[in-house]
């Protein structure tokens, strides 16, 4: 797996072709949740968007409407910070700080996607996770998501750790 690396004031890290598919892939979708699939009742969009005030409907709801499409935007540029800095097959992505931040953030909302679709809890243990469904069938869909959504941290946290070197 790749992992970011300081380098000048950049943040760099080569991408495989299987990489670059991943991320395309997983910021693709997150824009596809915040534009066409924008829905109040998925879980993952509650996830994302929690509500400011859970015990007060109509306080909520006011703040939903002064805030959300800020943060829907803004969420949508951090996804799209990471496509358009995604080479077209492979090869080395460098990112400023301000790139950094957004591809951060970014990592961080499809991480919370996953999370919520795949059932992961705070204590969930990935690795015994990983190791029941590779047991129950290897081959299978939550084998690669599960591998994505650890793939994901890990660049997270490389990404993390390169910029507070």
């Amino acid at each position: 797996m790749s992992e970011f690396r300081r380098r000048g004031d950049r943040y760099v890290v080569a991408l495989a072709p299987d990489e670059v598919r991943v991320l395309r892939k997983v910021a693709s979708e997150v824009v596809g949740l915040l534009t066409d699939g924008f829905d109040h009742s998925d879980p993952v969009v509650g996830r994302l968007f929690p509500e400011a005030y859970p015990d007060d409907a109509p306080g909520a709801a006011e703040f939903r409407r002064y805030t959300e499409g800020d943060l829907k935007t803004g969420k949508i540029d951090q996804a799209g910070a990471v496509l358009a800095a995604l080479p077209e097959a492979s090869g080395e992505v460098a990112l400023d700080a301000e790139a950094a931040e957004a591809w951060l953030r970014a990592l961080n909302d499809a991480r919370l996607a996953m999370g919520v679709r795949l059932e992961i809890k705070d204590g969930t243990d990935l690795g015994a996770e990983l190791d029941v469904a590779v047991a129950a069938d290897p081959s299978s869909s939550r084998v690669f998501q599960l591998s994505v959504y650890a793939y994901l941290g890990y660049l997270q946290e490389s990404l993390l750790n390169a910029m507070i070197d």
